[in-house]
C-alpha cells in the first residue's frame, strides 16, 4: 500500500493565504523520517514537506498522513479536505491533535492523540485492513529506549542547503512548570532521555557534520547531559541546542559544551524584570546572574541568542526600552521578542479565561503574525505589538549589528553575524513575523 506522509506548511499570513515555500532549508526536519522508520516495510512510503515539495493530489496513494502544529492547522484540514474528497483516507497526528481533536476529526478518518510510537503502526494496519477508528489516543508515555533511526533514506537531501542539519532528539518533557508553556502537556510530565549510545549511533548513521538537539530543553538532567557531551566530543561534530539559562554559571558544564563541538545556544532568559519571572515561575532565571552568564558565554566564544517574552501584568511601559538597553550594553549577539501567548491548557490560559481578557480565541497559535491574543493591563493588544515590533526594529538596524556583534574570525561569530541580517532582511518595513520555519 502507498503511504503518504506530509508536514504542511504556513500561511504567509492573515490576510495572504498564500502558502509558505522555500526554495532550500537548512534544518532536516525530525518529525517526517522518523515516522518513516516507525512505517513497517511492506508500506510504499513518500515524504512530503509542503515547503520545499510540491503535494500532487491526483497522486495514486492508498492513505495520507499529515502531522499537524496549530501554526500549520488551517493548510493541514485544506490538504486532508482535498484528498478526502477523491476518496482517500486521511490520518491526522501531532501536537495540535492533543487540544484540537474534535476539531481535526472533522477533517479526517481517524485522529491520533500523543506519541506515535504505540499507535502508528495500530493506525497504518486498522487502515490496510479497512477498520479505522475515529480516535487512537496512546496509553502513556515511551521509555525512549531502542528508538529506530530516522529513514533519510527517503529525502532528497539535494533540497537543503550546502551546511544542513540534523534534527536529533535526546529527551521528551521538561523538568519545569512556566506559566506560558503548553508542551509538557503533550509531551508528558516525565522528563525522559535517551541512553547515550543511542543518540551517537543516530549521529554517526546521518553522516551529517552539523546537528540540532531538538529539545524542549536540552539538559533537563545535566548529568545525563555532560555524560551525552562526552560521547559527543570525539565526533568532530558542531551542534546547537537550547537550554536553562542557570546551566551557564557552571563552568565545567560549559567548557565541557565547547570541547564537544557547541556551536549555537538559544537561551529562554524571557524577561529582565524579576516580578514578572515570578509570574512566569521561571525560577530557574535570576537576573542577578545574568551578566555572569553571558559572560560565561563570551569568554568561550560560544554563539547565542535569548528569547523574551512581553505582556504580563507586572511589565511597566519602560520595560521594552530597558530590555535594548540592557542587550546592547552586553552586546548580545542574537535576540527574539515574543508577545505573551495564552495556549490553551497552560494556567496562563485558564486565568485569562477566569479574567475574560482572551481576544480572538479560535485564532490562537494560527498565523506567523507577531499578535496579541488578550487585553494586556497596561496597555492596549495594539500597543503591545507595536512595541514588540519596534524592539525588532530597532535591535536589528545596521547601526545596532554593527555594535554588538565582533568581527567574524570564527564559525560562531559568522553564524551570528548571518542571523542578525536574515532577521534584519524579514523585518524590512512592518513584516515583523514570528519564526514558523523551525519546525
Amino acid at each position: 500500500m502507498k503511504l503518504l506522509i506530509i508536514q504542511p506548511s504556513h500561511f504567509m499570513g492573515r490576510s495572504n493565504r498564500k502558502i509558505y515555500r522555500g526554495k532550500k532549508k537548512n534544518l532536516i526536519g525530525l518529525t517526517l523520517p522518523y515516522l518513516a522508520s516507525l512505517t513497517p516495510r511492506d508500506w510504499d512510503v513518500e515524504l512530503i514537506d509542503q515547503q520545499i515539495t510540491d503535494i500532487d493530489f491526483d497522486a495514486r496513494v492508498d492513505l495520507v498522513a499529515l502531522t499537524v502544529l496549530t501554526a500549520n492547522s488551517l493548510p493541514a484540514y485544506e490538504i486532508a479536505d482535498k484528498f478526502r474528497a477523491r476518496g482517500v483516507r486521511v490520518i491526522m497526528g501531532g501536537p495540535h491533535t492533543f487540544f484540537f481533536h474534535e476539531e481535526v476529526a472533522q477533517h479526517c478518518d481517524a485522529v491520533g492523540i500523543g506519541e506515535g510510537e504505540t499507535i502508528w503502526k495500530t493506525m497504518l494496519e486498522d487502515a490496510a485492513n479497512g477498520g479505522l477508528k475515529k480516535i487512537y489516543r496512546a496509553e502513556g508515555v515511551h521509555d525512549l529506549v531502542g528508538l529506530p533511526f530516522p529513514r533519510y533514506d527517503l529525502l532528497d537531501l539535494r533540497s537543503y542547503r550546502r551546511f544542513k542539519t540534523f534534527a536529533v532528539q535526546t529527551s521528551r518533557g521538561c523538568p519545569f512548570r512556566c506559566d506560558f508553556c503548553s508542551e509538557r502537556f503533550f509531551l508528558g510530565n516525565t522528563y525522559r532521555f535517551r541512553p547515550v549510545s543511542d543518540v551517537i549511533d543516530e549521529i554517526k548513521q546521518s553522516g551529517g557534520k552539523y546537528f540540532f538537539f531538538a529539545d524542549s530543553t536540552f539538559a533537563g538532567k545535566k548529568e545525563h547531559t555532560m555524560e551525552l557531551m562526552e560521547a559527543l566530543a570525539p565526533l568532530g561534530i558542531r551542534w546547537s541546542a537550547l537550554w536553562s539559562s542557570n546551566l551557564c554559571r557552571n563552568r565545567e558544564f560549559m567548557d565541557l559544551a565547547k570541547r564537544s563541538g557547541l556551536l549555537h545556544v538559544n537561551i529562554g532568559m524571557e524577561s529582565i524584570d524579576e516580578a514578572t519571572l515570578r509570574g512566569m515561575n521561571k525560577k530557574a532565571n535570576k537576573v542577578a546572574y545574568y551578566k555572569e552568564i553571558l559572560e560565561n558565554l563570551r569568554q568561550r566564544g560560544i554563539s547565542y541568542s535569548l528569547n523574551f517574552v512581553f505582556g504580563y501584568d507586572t511589565e511597566d511601559a519602560g520595560i521594552f526600552g530597558s530590555t535594548l538597553d540592557f542587550l546592547r550594553q552586553n552586546k548580545v549577539p542574537v535576540a527574539y521578542f515574543n508577545i505573551l501567548t495564552p495556549h490553551i491548557g497552560t494556567p496562563l490560559y485558564e486565568r485569562m479565561v477566569a479574567e475574560n481578557r482572551l481576544i480572538d480565541v479560535e485564532n490562537i497559535g494560527r498565523w506567523p503574525e507577531l499578535a496579541c491574543f488578550f487585553k494586556p493591563k497596561n496597555c492596549s493588544p495594539q500597543q503591545l505589538e507595536e512595541n514588540v515590533k519596534r524592539m525588532y526594529r530597532e535591535f536589528y538596524r545596521l547601526s545596532s549589528i554593527f555594535s554588538r556583534l565582533p568581527f567574524p574570525k570564527s564559525l560562531s561569530d559568522v553564524a551570528s553575524w548571518v542571523v542578525n541580517f536574515s532577521q534584519r532582511k524579514m523585518i524590512q518595513g512592518d513584516g515583523v513575523v514570528d519564526n514558523f520555519d523551525t519546525y
